[in-house]
């Protein structure tokens, strides 16, 4: 079934509830997914800051799938640039070495 998500909260929910049917403890689904158990109970609750990417590994671990409704006339634009890829991103320097 798919379900529109609109809110972290309603995404963390989601999990929460994933995570119940399988009978998993929120420390167990935390380790497993390679994040700490505050991260996933403060995404479960919907803490809006959360880093995607930590995200993105308890859906897996819970068997989740983060899909997205892409209007037809951005998909030509979004396979190009895979085919292409992106330029990695210049680390940041930090405002010590800046001020050296």
């Amino acid at each position: 079934m798919l379900i529109p998500i609109t809110t972290v909260a309603e995404l963390g929910m989601l999990v929460r509830a994933a995570r119940h049917t399988q009978g998993l403890r929120l420390d167990d689904a935390a380790g497993s997914a390679g994040v700490g158990p505050v991260f996933a109970g403060e995404f479960e609750r919907g803490k809006e800051s959360v880093q995607l990417g930590l995200v993105l590994k308890l859906l897996d671990e819970v068997g989740l799938q983060l899909k997205v409704d892409v209007p037809d006339k951005a998909l030509p634009e979004f396979q190009a640039l895979q085919a292409k890829g992106l330029r990695p991103l210049r680390p940041r320097r930090s405002k010590k070495a800046a001020s050296v």
